[in-house]
């Protein structure tokens, strides 16, 4: 048993050395495409719509003769050479041209209610459909002219199973 552990000792690294190799594959990932301009003016670009009243994102739009996208996206780009985080980038372009630049409303403030009314009102119609369907359900049997009440259950079987004999031909 002893030379089973003296030979895994060998084996072992010790752990401030394991601990630089952890920290190392997390920042090659973290830091993955971070320097890549191209990347980032992709992404940015994506995030934010054209202001010529296309309703079409900023690198997507396909207006022959666009005032508005050629000059913004030469900004966008000028930005990004320039090493702007993405956070600056958009605050500039939405002092520039209004939050309508934006192609997803901000989690702050007001606009979450972008994010939270259609699940609100998801459930509120969830919730008037089951309220219909019940008071459905639970209304009362109508009443037949002349003071008859309804057949069910057994007695409506045994009535079928009577008209059965009798109209058998």
């Amino acid at each position: 048993m002893s030379i089973r552990l003296h030979l895994f000792s060998k084996f072992r690294a010790p752990s401030h050395k394991v601990a630089h190799a952890i920290l190392l594959c997390v920042a090659v990932f973290a830091l993955l495409g971070a320097g890549d301009p191209g990347s980032r003016f992709s992404e940015i670009g994506h995030q934010m719509m054209c202001i010529c009243g296309c309703k079409q994102i900023l690198l997507e739009c396909n207006h022959v003769g666009c005032p508005s996208s050629d000059g913004m996206r030469n900004e966008l780009m000028a930005a990004v050479t320039r090493g702007d985080s993405d956070s600056l980038v958009e605050q500039g372009f939405v002092q520039k041209y209004g939050p309508t630049v934006l192609a997803a409303p901000t989690t702050r403030g007001f606009d979450r209610v972008a994010y939270i009314l259609p699940f609100v009102a998801l459930f509120l119609g969830f919730g008037i459909v089951i309220v219909i369907v019940r008071s459905w359900k639970n209304r009362p049997v109508p009443a037949i002219a002349g003071g008859l009440r309804p057949v069910r259950g057994t007695e409506l079987e045994q009535f079928r199973d009577q008209a059965g004999k009798e109209t058998d031909l």
